[in-house]
């Protein structure tokens, strides 16, 4: 079987300070296999941590992009420099980028403008787009329709929304993943949703350091912990947690090219 792969995680320092190598060994232990490494911040330095980790890890891919939370700080020269990034062979995506109208960190404008900058990025260097959306549904899907974000296809990450987003996100070819949140008891609409999607249209993140999953919730998460994730989401749909971890991972691997 395939191990498992955290299809979206987060391993900055200032997150956890014993270093990503001690994080992804006891993931491996637990079963996980493949990680994707999320390069977000408003200096780039989170970027270039992300790609050169990925370049000295077999196990590990990159993606690199802007926040929506950021979106207010993106300058002409990190715009250059990520561009420069995201053509690396270790670079599988562009994200996480998107919307987020909950907290506003960025005005809406700025994130909408931003957001049209990444996915003609990801559409520049022929790479999917892995999409950050909360309370911005209709925009999000909006704008990945205006731009022309099918051409390249992507993942919605930490799916949060509803079956008739869902819909419309599979139809501009983007996949769908599912972090902790689904194991969350208020979490039915999500839950409905990976009942629903086709198998091989889902994947599985932990989101570290966020939203770790029942039983570990208000813990700091980790890649080792996509394992109970996998296994709810197995049981949701009636199926074995084998073929479910194998399914998500082929997934991933498609999607986001992870080779070796």
């Amino acid at each position: 079987m395939r191990g498992l792969v955290d299809s979206h995680c987060h391993l900055d320092p200032h997150y956890f300070a014993e270093g990503p190598d001690t994080i992804l060994e006891s993931a491996r232990a637990a079963g996980v296999e493949r990680f994707v490494v999320i390069g977000v911040d408003e200096s780039g330095e989170a970027a270039r941590r992300a790609v050169e980790l990925a370049e000295r890890r077999p196990d590990v891919w990159a993606t690199v992009g802007v926040h929506p939370h950021d979106a207010a700080h993106l300058t002409g020269s990190l715009a250059a420099e990520l561009e420069a990034l995201a053509e690396r062979g270790s670079v599988v995506a562009v994200g996480e980028v998107g919307l987020d109208y909950h907290y506003l960190h960025s005005p809406k404008e700025t994130q909408e403008d931003v957001f049209r900058r990444m996915i003609a990025l990801a559409r520049r260097v022929k790479k999917p787009i892995v999409v950050h959306t909360r309370s911005a549904p209709d925009d999000t899907l909006r704008l990945l329709a205006e731009e022309g974000a099918r051409d390249v296809g992507g993942v919605i990450h930490c799916f949060s929304e509803d079956r008739a987003f869902a819909a419309r996100a599979l139809d501009l070819d983007f996949d769908l993943s599912f972090s902790g949140i689904v194991t969350f008891k208020a979490a039915q609409a999500i839950q409905e949703v990976a009942r629903w999607a086709p198998l091989e249209r889902i994947l599985v993140e932990t989101d570290s350091p966020y939203l770790a999953p029942i039983p570990l919730r208000g813990k700091r998460n980790e890649p080792a912990n996509v394992v109970h994730t996998a296994r709810f989401v197995a049981a949701l749909r009636g199926t074995s947690f084998e073929d479910l971890a194998h399914a998500t991972s082929e997934n991933a691997c498609r999607r986001l090219a992870l080779k070796n």
